[in-house]
């Protein structure tokens, strides 16, 4: 890779950090703080229908699901940021090979090539055996 492909990864990321952290602002600021009940804003949690409440508990636990998916992919662009400054991007973490740049180009924040197996040959095309 250039210098050139260096910077141009670097502010993809940069833009995809600076992204990422505002959905997670967002989702931190539905959420709010506090219990469960204090984020619905009920008083009491006898007034609701049991089924109201499910729901409650269903979009607060979405909700926890999207915000560890959203730091989990923060945390895999922080990573490709490191691997930049350390001059190791796109470079397999393991194999040592370069990393395709249309891999890095569809994932910038990629590890590893995808390994290559051919495919399982077609029983019924090429061995003269015919099909059962």
């Amino acid at each position: 890779m250039t210098d050139t492909d260096f910077e141009a990864a670097r502010r993809r990321l940069a833009e995809e950090q600076d992204r990422v952290e505002g959905l997670i602002a967002a989702v931190k600021g539905e959420l709010g703080e506090g219990t469960e009940q204090e984020s619905t804003n009920e008083l009491s949690g006898y007034d609701q229908h049991p089924a109201d409440t499910a729901t409650e508990t269903f979009e607060r636990e979405k909700d926890f699901s999207i915000l560890e998916s959203l730091e989990s992919e923060l945390a895999e662009i922080e990573a490709a940021l490191t691997r930049i400054d350390n001059g190791t991007y796109g470079v397999d973490e393991r194999t040592g090979d370069p990393i395709d740049p249309e891999r890095l180009d569809a994932i910038p924040t990629a590890r590893a090539n995808i390994p290559h197996t051919p495919r399982p040959a077609d029983p019924t095309h090429g061995s003269g055996a015919e099909p059962i």
